[in-house]
């Protein structure tokens, strides 16, 4: 599949068939957010993958959406800001960049392999901190449902709302 149809196939799934996901299809997910570019190389990211069922069940209660708990996979991406680089002009922190680039090509590839996924960051991090018994340094940032899309998943079918180029689009400086 070419890039361009790759990016319009995915979509945020949010019904996903039962099925187990082979191990390397989550490795193969995995090494995608791994691929990824990250400021100066320094790659500040971890990533929990939850499969087994008592675990996933203790995931979910970070998140209480019926169709989180539909995936067979969660992948919990923690960003390590000891590790990531910080710009020395004014010391902004590129952690949380370089965890969505790796989020960003986890979904692609998934998508590529005709699973599907969703960014959840509206969950709580202090409980999945806990659940996942994090050392300080690394805080979750995201957590990616794993899964095959269920045909009933409506979503998949709509047409993505998006601004056009040229509301966000400026050419040589801002023009707003």
């Amino acid at each position: 599949m070419d890039f361009k149809d790759l990016i319009q196939k995915r979509y945020s799934v949010r019904q996903y068939k039962s099925t187990s996901i082979d191990r390397e299809k989550i490795e193969k997910v995995l090494e995608a957010g791994r691929m990824a570019p990250s400021a100066v190389n320094y790659q500040p990211w971890e990533f929990i993958v939850i499969r087994e069922p008592e675990m996933l069940e203790k995931i979910h209660s970070c998140y209480s959406r019926e169709w989180f708990k539909s995936a067979p996979v969660v992948i919990v991406v923690c960003g390590d800001h000891a590790e990531g680089w910080h710009r020395a002009a004014d010391g902004k922190d590129h952690t949380d960049i370089d965890v969505a680039i790796a989020v960003d090509h986890m979904t692609l590839m998934a998508t590529e392999m005709g699973l599907g996924t969703c960014w959840v960051c509206n969950f709580n991090p202090l409980l999945a901190r806990e659940i996942l018994e994090l050392p300080q340094n690394l805080e979750p940032v995201a957590m990616l449902p794993l899964g095959i899309p269920r045909e009933d998943d409506d979503l998949s079918t709509k047409v993505k709302k998006r601004k056009p180029l040229n509301q966000i689009v400026h050419w040589d400086c801002y023009k707003g």
